[in-house]
Protein backbone atom coordinates (compact mmCIF):
# COMPACT_ATOMS: atom_id res chain seq x y z
CA UNK A 1 0.00 0.00 0.00
CA UNK A 2 1.32 3.63 -1.23
CA UNK A 3 2.04 5.48 2.46
CA UNK A 4 -0.71 8.24 0.91
CA UNK A 5 -2.96 5.86 0.87
CA UNK A 6 -2.41 4.32 4.57
CA UNK A 7 -2.26 8.22 5.69
CA UNK A 8 -5.77 8.84 4.25
CA UNK A 9 -7.02 5.68 6.01
CA UNK A 10 -5.50 7.37 9.69
CA UNK A 11 -7.03 10.15 9.09
CA UNK A 12 -10.67 8.83 8.24
CA UNK A 13 -10.45 6.75 11.63
CA UNK A 14 -9.37 9.94 13.54
CA UNK A 15 -12.46 11.81 12.09
CA UNK A 16 -15.06 11.96 14.33
CA UNK A 17 -18.88 10.85 13.11
CA UNK A 18 -21.58 12.74 12.80
CA UNK A 19 -22.98 11.36 15.82
CA UNK A 20 -20.40 12.85 17.93
CA UNK A 21 -20.12 16.26 16.42
CA UNK A 22 -23.81 16.26 16.74
CA UNK A 23 -22.88 15.73 20.54
CA UNK A 24 -20.41 18.22 20.69
CA UNK A 25 -22.52 21.24 18.98
CA UNK A 26 -25.18 20.63 21.29
CA UNK A 27 -23.05 20.75 24.71
CA UNK A 28 -21.55 24.12 23.57
CA UNK A 29 -24.60 25.78 22.43
CA UNK A 30 -25.87 24.68 25.55
CA UNK A 31 -23.57 26.04 27.45
CA UNK A 32 -22.67 29.60 25.69
CA UNK A 33 -26.71 30.22 25.30
CA UNK A 34 -28.90 32.10 23.02
CA UNK A 35 -27.61 34.71 20.37
CA UNK A 36 -24.07 34.83 21.52
CA UNK A 37 -22.05 34.30 18.10
CA UNK A 38 -19.75 31.19 19.30
CA UNK A 39 -19.67 28.41 17.17
CA UNK A 40 -19.45 24.97 18.16
CA UNK A 41 -16.16 23.23 18.40
CA UNK A 42 -12.66 23.93 20.26
CA UNK A 43 -12.57 27.41 20.16
CA UNK A 44 -16.34 27.62 20.62
CA UNK A 45 -15.97 25.39 23.94
CA UNK A 46 -13.11 27.61 25.20
CA UNK A 47 -15.09 30.73 24.48
CA UNK A 48 -17.97 29.50 26.49
CA UNK A 49 -15.73 28.62 29.14
CA UNK A 50 -14.41 32.15 29.62
CA UNK A 51 -17.75 33.85 29.05
CA UNK A 52 -19.37 31.95 32.00
CA UNK A 53 -16.49 33.57 34.05
CA UNK A 54 -18.40 36.66 34.04
CA UNK A 55 -15.23 39.08 33.84
CA UNK A 56 -16.09 42.74 33.34
CA UNK A 57 -13.56 45.24 31.02
CA UNK A 58 -14.48 48.90 30.97
CA UNK A 59 -14.05 49.14 27.84
CA UNK A 60 -16.87 46.54 26.67
CA UNK A 61 -19.24 47.85 29.57
CA UNK A 62 -21.65 50.13 30.47
CA UNK A 63 -23.92 51.38 33.43
CA UNK A 64 -27.69 50.96 34.24
CA UNK A 65 -29.45 53.46 36.75
CA UNK A 66 -33.00 52.58 36.92
CA UNK A 67 -35.36 54.60 38.38
CA UNK A 68 -33.61 56.20 41.45
CA UNK A 69 -36.57 58.62 42.06
CA UNK A 70 -38.20 61.01 44.74
CA UNK A 71 -41.36 59.48 45.29
CA UNK A 72 -39.99 56.08 45.80
CA UNK A 73 -37.92 57.36 48.81
CA UNK A 74 -39.97 56.51 51.47
CA UNK A 75 -41.49 53.45 49.96
CA UNK A 76 -38.33 51.15 49.22
CA UNK A 77 -36.40 49.51 51.70
CA UNK A 78 -32.95 50.55 52.08
CA UNK A 79 -33.50 53.86 50.04
CA UNK A 80 -30.76 56.20 51.21
CA UNK A 81 -28.13 53.02 51.47
CA UNK A 82 -29.36 51.80 47.64
CA UNK A 83 -28.43 55.09 46.29
CA UNK A 84 -25.27 55.98 47.78
CA UNK A 85 -23.94 52.46 46.49
CA UNK A 86 -25.26 53.26 43.19
CA UNK A 87 -23.79 56.64 43.29
CA UNK A 88 -20.59 54.78 44.35
CA UNK A 89 -20.60 52.87 40.81
CA UNK A 90 -21.17 55.98 39.15
CA UNK A 91 -18.59 57.68 40.57
CA UNK A 92 -16.44 54.50 39.28
CA UNK A 93 -17.87 54.51 35.58
CA UNK A 94 -17.32 57.97 35.22
CA UNK A 95 -13.47 57.68 36.30
CA UNK A 96 -12.71 54.48 34.56
CA UNK A 97 -15.02 55.72 31.12
CA UNK A 98 -17.67 53.29 31.46
CA UNK A 99 -20.53 54.53 29.77
CA UNK A 100 -23.93 55.38 31.85
CA UNK A 101 -27.42 55.11 31.07
CA UNK A 102 -30.08 56.70 33.25
CA UNK A 103 -33.90 56.13 33.59
CA UNK A 104 -36.68 57.23 35.08
CA UNK A 105 -40.34 55.26 35.54
CA UNK A 106 -42.99 57.80 34.64
CA UNK A 107 -41.70 60.78 36.20
CA UNK A 108 -44.84 62.83 36.34
CA UNK A 109 -45.64 60.64 38.82
CA UNK A 110 -42.79 59.25 40.89
CA UNK A 111 -40.67 62.85 40.13
CA UNK A 112 -37.35 63.10 38.94
CA UNK A 113 -34.21 61.49 39.86
CA UNK A 114 -32.72 61.84 43.64
CA UNK A 115 -30.15 64.50 44.13
CA UNK A 116 -27.83 62.30 46.21
CA UNK A 117 -27.24 60.03 43.07
CA UNK A 118 -24.72 62.37 41.58
CA UNK A 119 -26.60 62.05 38.51
CA UNK A 120 -26.68 65.91 36.96
CA UNK A 121 -25.44 65.93 33.78
CA UNK A 122 -26.69 63.01 32.41
CA UNK A 123 -29.90 62.37 30.45
CA UNK A 124 -32.92 60.85 32.28
CA UNK A 125 -34.92 58.77 30.02
CA UNK A 126 -38.40 58.17 30.85
CA UNK A 127 -40.40 54.57 30.45
CA UNK A 128 -43.57 53.37 31.44
CA UNK A 129 -42.34 49.72 30.44
CA UNK A 130 -40.74 47.85 33.08
CA UNK A 131 -37.75 47.46 30.84
CA UNK A 132 -35.02 49.84 30.62
CA UNK A 133 -34.59 48.04 27.09
CA UNK A 134 -36.71 49.29 24.90
CA UNK A 135 -36.36 52.62 25.29
CA UNK A 136 -32.34 52.54 25.08
CA UNK A 137 -32.60 50.16 22.49
CA UNK A 138 -31.07 52.78 20.17
CA UNK A 139 -27.96 53.23 22.37
CA UNK A 140 -27.64 49.41 22.78
CA UNK A 141 -27.55 48.82 18.92
CA UNK A 142 -24.67 51.46 18.58
CA UNK A 143 -22.28 49.83 21.07
CA UNK A 144 -21.58 46.70 19.46
CA UNK A 145 -18.64 46.03 21.72
CA UNK A 146 -20.93 46.02 24.31
CA UNK A 147 -20.33 42.51 26.45
CA UNK A 148 -21.34 43.58 29.51
CA UNK A 149 -24.22 45.33 31.84
CA UNK A 150 -23.41 46.52 35.23
CA UNK A 151 -27.67 46.96 36.70
CA UNK A 152 -27.96 48.69 39.71
CA UNK A 153 -31.85 50.51 41.16
CA UNK A 154 -35.48 49.79 41.54
CA UNK A 155 -37.35 47.82 41.99
CA UNK A 156 -35.37 44.58 41.78
CA UNK A 157 -38.48 42.19 41.16
CA UNK A 158 -40.30 44.82 38.80
CA UNK A 159 -37.75 46.81 36.86
CA UNK A 160 -34.59 45.22 37.76
CA UNK A 161 -36.00 41.77 36.82
CA UNK A 162 -37.29 42.41 33.15
CA UNK A 163 -33.96 44.83 32.36
CA UNK A 164 -31.76 41.92 33.20
CA UNK A 165 -33.93 39.08 31.27
CA UNK A 166 -34.34 41.34 28.06
CA UNK A 167 -30.27 41.93 28.11
CA UNK A 168 -29.71 37.73 28.51
CA UNK A 169 -32.03 37.91 25.57
CA UNK A 170 -29.77 40.25 23.72
CA UNK A 171 -26.88 37.53 24.55
CA UNK A 172 -25.29 40.38 27.13
CA UNK A 173 -24.17 39.47 30.39
CA UNK A 174 -25.45 40.95 33.09
CA UNK A 175 -24.51 41.76 36.71
CA UNK A 176 -26.73 43.13 39.47
CA UNK A 177 -24.93 44.99 42.56
CA UNK A 178 -27.14 43.64 44.98
CA UNK A 179 -26.20 46.40 47.74
CA UNK A 180 -28.24 48.52 45.23
CA UNK A 181 -31.38 47.19 44.49
CA UNK A 182 -34.26 47.07 46.17
CA UNK A 183 -37.79 47.32 46.58
CA UNK A 184 -40.84 47.94 48.61
CA UNK A 185 -41.01 43.87 49.57
CA UNK A 186 -37.74 42.07 51.13
CA UNK A 187 -39.71 39.01 50.27
CA UNK A 188 -39.92 39.90 46.24
CA UNK A 189 -36.59 41.35 46.27
CA UNK A 190 -35.16 38.39 47.44
CA UNK A 191 -37.08 35.74 45.54
CA UNK A 192 -36.42 38.12 42.32
CA UNK A 193 -32.56 38.04 43.26
CA UNK A 194 -32.84 34.20 42.86
CA UNK A 195 -35.12 34.20 39.69
CA UNK A 196 -32.40 36.22 37.81
CA UNK A 197 -29.41 33.67 39.60
CA UNK A 198 -31.32 30.93 38.00
CA UNK A 199 -31.50 33.02 34.47
CA UNK A 200 -27.90 33.48 33.96
CA UNK A 201 -27.31 36.57 35.75
CA UNK A 202 -24.57 37.73 37.92
CA UNK A 203 -24.91 38.59 41.49
CA UNK A 204 -22.37 40.97 42.82
CA UNK A 205 -21.77 43.73 44.63
CA UNK A 206 -21.10 47.41 44.29
CA UNK A 207 -17.73 46.84 45.69
CA UNK A 208 -17.23 43.36 43.83
CA UNK A 209 -17.31 44.67 40.63
CA UNK A 210 -15.62 47.89 40.76
CA UNK A 211 -12.07 46.16 41.74
CA UNK A 212 -13.19 43.97 38.49
CA UNK A 213 -13.30 46.91 36.62
CA UNK A 214 -9.70 48.30 38.43
CA UNK A 215 -8.21 44.85 38.61
CA UNK A 216 -4.90 46.37 39.95
CA UNK A 217 -4.08 48.53 42.78
CA UNK A 218 -1.22 50.39 40.33
CA UNK A 219 -4.56 51.49 38.52
CA UNK A 220 -3.91 55.56 38.41
CA UNK A 221 -7.54 55.75 39.31
CA UNK A 222 -7.41 52.96 42.28
CA UNK A 223 -7.42 55.25 45.35
CA UNK A 224 -10.13 57.54 44.09
CA UNK A 225 -12.36 54.67 42.90
CA UNK A 226 -12.04 52.51 45.71
CA UNK A 227 -11.89 54.56 48.54
CA UNK A 228 -15.84 55.35 49.30
CA UNK A 229 -17.38 58.26 51.24
CA UNK A 230 -18.74 57.09 54.51
CA UNK A 231 -22.27 56.07 53.80
CA UNK A 232 -24.82 53.31 55.16
CA UNK A 233 -24.55 50.22 55.10
CA UNK A 234 -25.68 48.80 52.71
CA UNK A 235 -28.56 45.20 52.47
CA UNK A 236 -27.06 41.66 52.96
CA UNK A 237 -29.71 39.74 55.16
CA UNK A 238 -30.70 36.87 53.01
CA UNK A 239 -28.17 37.90 50.00
CA UNK A 240 -25.55 35.81 51.95
CA UNK A 241 -27.33 33.64 53.52
CA UNK A 242 -28.15 35.68 56.66
CA UNK A 243 -24.16 35.33 57.37
CA UNK A 244 -22.03 38.65 56.90
CA UNK A 245 -18.65 38.47 57.12
CA UNK A 246 -16.65 40.89 59.67
CA UNK A 247 -16.40 44.54 58.38
CA UNK A 248 -13.26 45.89 58.68
CA UNK A 249 -13.79 49.30 57.15
CA UNK A 250 -13.40 50.05 53.21
CA UNK A 251 -10.46 52.65 54.24
CA UNK A 252 -8.75 50.06 56.03
CA UNK A 253 -9.02 47.19 53.02
CA UNK A 254 -7.83 50.00 50.77
CA UNK A 255 -4.98 50.73 52.51
CA UNK A 256 -4.47 46.46 52.49
CA UNK A 257 -4.55 46.60 48.59
CA UNK A 258 -2.21 50.02 48.55
CA UNK A 259 0.71 48.26 50.48
CA UNK A 260 0.87 45.36 49.08
CA UNK A 261 1.25 47.14 45.73
CA UNK A 262 2.94 49.65 47.27
CA UNK A 263 1.13 52.66 46.17
CA UNK A 264 2.31 55.76 47.02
Amino acid sequence: MHWSEEWDRVRAKRRPSPESVGIQKRTVTGLVGKGTGFEPGTFGTMAAARASLGRIRPESSILFLCDMQEKLRDRVLYFPQIVSMAARMLKAARLLDVPVLLTEQYPQGLGPTVPELGAQGIRAISKTCFSMVPPLQQELDRRPQLRSVLLCGIETQGCILHTALDLLDRGLQVHVAVDACSSRSEMNRLVALDRMRQSGVFLSTSEVLILQLVKDAAHPQFKEVCTPEESPRAPGAGVTGGCEPPDIGAENYVLVLCKSSKCS
